[in-house]
């Protein structure tokens, strides 16, 4: 872990050096897609007439962040033909992934939910994907770019640009459907087609800082080509395999109906739709998990090859952290909770206060994202200054304290004054916290092991948030809006409690 100590001087001047600000572009181009799932989409989806609980389901399309550890090991390790000589091993897929994106948003574009959703399902979800993808690649390329001292920054740097990403996709295309036509009343399709466009075209800034960038030193030297076509075929076809039992499993689980039923009359409705969906994607798991150990097995795929790509990085940081294993990993799935499953709704809740298009716009997305990069540098700077473990620990008491004051504009209602207090106090607090978290995740990670094992951890860091997280309508319907913030500021508790054993076991 990073405990290392710069000068105030060392700390602030990191930031101009080129590799730092590559990532500003970068972030901006992992930052755009995300609200155009969640905030922009669901103001979309309520225009439309879609009820606010299955506008909330829509951001289970964002889990494939929580499950790209699945197909991170093909992007590390797989070349591409044509693109892999000419670009190198990071670069291609990202191009590749930056593509995707383009595509997925423009089919969502050309699909108005009024009449159907299952067009804008499958462009939500194929988004959902491409991105997940971008992540895995911006995240090795980040960790493997400069040395680990200075991941605050580059973390910080990413953050911002993150967030200007999000500004974009959140206050731009909320901007952009006004203009185009889509008025506080009533629904104009063509409004949020066009907008949608915009955004896909606004990729662009992230495929010219790909084509521009050049190819990290140590993905450059690495070994990429140690097996043969074959090998790499075979290793294809285990993951289509492995992904298809996953998916067979977690449908038929669907299909047979008893679980939620049978929980219902003890638990109520949404911990029951909870459980059931844990349950199903546990099962789903282990299911897929036996199909990779029977095919590996058999003699199919170079066992070698599976052995080294999912095994060995879990390994290599069990037996690095060995009794500390398991507190890093509770903190890496509960860290963010409290934060990711409030920011579900968020924008949903602003609407129902009564706040307008204009008033979110310039509020949650223009003045936040600005608190936000101010609370990313903060964080960048400070986590660079005293060390990692401090900020970390500062930052999960600030994401508790300011999620309580979504109690109090809640019993505000419609006043601007108090979503300033509450929007900059979050954001501020959020850029802090995330800064520290990015640096702390990427310190943990072995450099032979970059992209599998960042991958797995920030799947982990999103799984369970995102999973409650989309049943946010549900538990507000059911809650109200006052107490489900109390929940949600309490679910980041444990995690403070993580950070301070982590301290003293670090001390000791």
């Amino acid at each position: 872990m990073i405990n290392t100590q710069h000068s105030w001087r060392e700390s602030l001047t990191v930031y101009i050096r080129p590799k730092v600000l590559m990532m500003l572009f970068l972030g901006f181009s992992a930052g755009l897609p995300l609200l155009l799932i969640f905030a922009s989409l669901s103001i979309w989806l309520r225009k439309a007439g879609i009820d606010r609980g299955t506008v909330t389901y829509f951001s289970w399309a964002a889990l494939a962040y929580s499950f790209k550890f699945i197909w991170s090991p093909l992007i590390d390790k797989l070349p591409l033909p044509i693109l892999h000589p000419l670009l190198g091993r990071r670069r291609s897929w990202l191009i590749i992934a930056q593509l995707l994106i383009v595509v997925a948003i423009f089919l969502m574009a050309m699909s108005d939910p009024a009449d159907g959703l299952r067009t804008m399902i499958i462009a939500v979800v194929l988004l959902g994907f491409a991105s997940a993808s971008q992540d895995i690649v911006i995240d090795a390329l980040r960790i493997e770019s400069i040395s680990k001292e200075y991941q605050a920054a580059m973390s910080a740097m990413y953050v911002a640009g993150y967030r200007i990403g999000m500004l974009a996709a959140g206050a731009g295309s909320l901007y952009l459907a006004s203009l185009f036509g889509q008025g506080e009343t009533g629904y104009n399709y063509l409004a949020w087609q066009k907008t949608y466009l915009v955004m896909a075209g606004l990729m662009s800034i992230g495929i010219a800082t790909t084509l521009i960038a050049r190819e990290p030193e140590r993905s450059a030297t690495a070994d990429s080509h140690i097996h043969t076509r074959r090998d790499y075929a075979q290793f294809i076809g285990m993951f289509v395999l492995v992904t298809s039992a996953f998916l067979l499993a977690f449908n038929f689980l669907d299909a047979s109906g008893w679980l939620k039923p049978a929980l219902r009359p003890f638990t109520g409705e949404v911990i029951a739709n909870f459980l059931g969906q844990l349950v199903r994607i546990t099962v789903a798991l282990f299911v897929a998990g036996l199909a990779g150990y029977a095919i590996t097995n058999s003699g199919l795929v170079n066992r070698e090859m599976i052995i080294g790509t999912y095994v060995n990085p879990v390994l290599d940081f069990l037996q690095r952290y060995r009794r500390q294993a398991l507190i890093i990993l509770l903190l890496i799935g509960l860290y963010r909770i409290s934060d990711i499953v409030l920011g579900v709704i968020t924008n949903v809740f602003y609407e129902d206060m009564g706040f307008t298009l204009q008033e979110i716009a310039s509020y949650t997305k223009v003045f936040g994202v600005l608190m936000t990069i101010a609370g990313g540098f903060i964080g960048g700077v400070i986590t660079t200054r005293y060390g990692v473990m401090r900020i970390l620990l500062v930052g999960a008491i600030l994401v508790v304290a300011t999620n309580l004051l979504f109690m109090v504009l809640a019993a505000k209602g419609n006043d601007t004054l108090w979503l300033g207090i509450v929007i900059a106090a979050d954001n501020l607090s959020a850029g802090i916290a995330t800064a520290a978290f990015i640096a702390w995740l990427s310190s943990l990670t072995n450099i032979s092991f970059t992209a599998i094992q960042y991958a797995i951890f920030s799947s982990l860091m999103t799984l369970l948030p995102k999973t409650i997280g989309g049943y946010s309508g549900s538990m507000v319907d059911q809650l109200g809006y006052a107490n489900f913030f109390l929940v949600a500021a309490l679910l980041g508790l444990p995690s403070i409690f993580l950070v301070l054993y982590l301290m003293r076991q670090s001390d000791k």
